[in-house]
């Protein structure tokens, strides 16, 4: 059985993977440095709250999520896909030099339409790129192309996070960003030109431009296929989950931990590593074969690690020092290393459940659907996310528990949350076949 790194030989393949990552690390980067000169700059020049701001960069990033999903779908259904790519990577161009502008003359109303243009972008690629792989991959490919570009995902997520905090802190750091940005946009361009051309799979479809009308349209078809529109809520739950521990990591490692900036990166790094070893290890664990057996493993790993973290958090005594500790000083500490391991099988886990997920709404959902399901599968991850921030107030600050409470919920609603997906994927199983057109470009 040949490895899964042996598809980086494909133009097919690559060519997606690296026009995908470099969109996804330049995304965190614009987005990473957006939040952190409102914290510490932009705030206090507008006199305004930095929770406001913050909240208010997540909601124009999301945004077009809600608004554009299902006419991005229809149009990667109907366009060939190679062309789509191109024509987004030079808008992505566009949109960073009007951020390279909002940049240099500190217009932060400017950074803000930059960033809805951002997630505008990002809307409209991502039913052409997760159309694309069953096209272009054989059907004994798909999960390990998934695994790897679950993997890359979160490795451009992390690292463009990083390099965020980096560029912010150096001499002349508006430069380096304006720069880095444009140049990582004109280098996801260049990847998309080496894509090959696809068949546009709805050459016919006429383009319903209701924003509201084809979202619903869509959702109705979607509801129609319960097998498709089970693994769609399955992936989407993911994105609640994941969305929840991320969000509250920088506040546990300050305020439990009490370390500094430092240990926020690791607990990030630790989570996204075990993430995109969990996504590798799907082809073998699979045998190539697109199936749900990994399904309950990935739920229980999800439940049993959250609720060990609440266990390891909540034993954890740490006493406050006058200045937040760094990683080799809490790396010393009693419980700390559980903590640690936590997070990374809690990332492993999502690995192991999400990428079979992917592979298998790509294999089952119909050819000439595929993209505008990719859609409808945005428009519920939106939702979810959206839903795991209402969660997390409501379970923080209007019921005043505390953050290791929240995980273990979450652990508990999640293992009732599997089971319920677990029988109702089973019992639509059979409801479908996979479409039959997995062949190499």
């Amino acid at each position: 059985m040949a490895s899964q790194f042996s598809l980086f030989k494909h133009r097919r393949f690559s060519a997606m993977f690296f026009t995908q990552f470099l969109g996804a690390f330049n995304d965190n980067v614009f987005k990473q440095a957006l939040i952190l000169i409102l914290t510490y700059v932009a705030a206090a020049k507008m006199g305004m709250e930095i929770s406001l701001l913050n909240n208010l960069a997540a909601l124009l990033f999301i945004l077009p999520y809600f608004l554009f999903s299902a006419l991005a779908g229809q149009i990667a259904d109907k366009y060939e896909k190679s062309k789509l790519t191109q024509g987004v990577k030079l808008l992505e161009i566009c949109i960073m030099t009007l951020a390279a502008i909002g940049f240099w003359f500190e217009l932060y109303w400017l950074l803000f339409v930059a960033l809805f243009l951002m997630g505008t972008q990002s809307t409209f690629f991502g039913p052409i790129k997760y159309g694309y792989l069953p096209e272009a991959m054989h059907k004994d490919e798909l999960v390990g192309a998934n695994g790897l570009f679950q993997t890359g995902t979160s490795l451009a997520i992390l690292t463009g996070m990083m390099a965020a905090g980096v560029l912010t802190q150096l001499d002349h750091s508006t430069l380096w960003l304006i720069v880095s940005t444009l140049f990582v946009a004109i280098l996801g361009y260049i990847a998309s030109r080496h894509l090959p051309k696809t068949t546009p799979q709805a050459k016919d479809l006429a383009i319903n431009w209701n924003i509201f009308s084809t979202s619903f349209d869509i959702i109705k078809y979607l509801y129609s296929l319960p097998l498709l529109f089970f693994v769609i809520i399955g992936n989407s739950w993911f994105w609640f989950y994941g969305a929840t521990f991320l969000t509250q990591t920088p506040e546990f490692s300050k305020v439990i931990l009490h370390g500094g900036e430092s240990v926020v990166i690791l607990l990030l790094t630790l989570f996204s590593v075990g993430t995109a070893l969990g996504s590798l290890l799907c082809k073998t664990l699979t045998k190539n074969q697109v199936s749900l057996k990994l399904l309950p493993i990935g739920i229980l790993g999800l439940s049993v690690f959250a609720i060990d973290l609440y266990l390891s958090l909540s034993s954890i005594a740490i006493q406050a020092p006058s200045t937040p500790y760094g990683i080799s000083a809490l790396i010393d500490m009693d419980g700390t290393w559980r903590v640690f391991a936590d997070l990374f099988f809690l990332g492993f886990a999502g690995g192991v459940y999400i990428v079979p997920m992917y592979a298998f709404m790509q294999a089952y959902a119909p050819v000439s659907h595929r993209s505008r399901v990719v859609g409808a599968n945005n428009i519920f991850n939106a939702i979810f996310m959206v839903g795991s921030a209402v969660f997390s107030i409501i379970i923080l600050t209007i019921l005043e528990l505390s953050l290791p409470q929240l995980f273990l919920i979450t652990g508990v609603l999640n293992a009732i949350f599997g089971i319920f997906l677990y029988k109702k994927l089973k019992k639509y199983q059979n409801t479908m076949t996979p479409s039959n057109n997995n062949l190499p470009l």
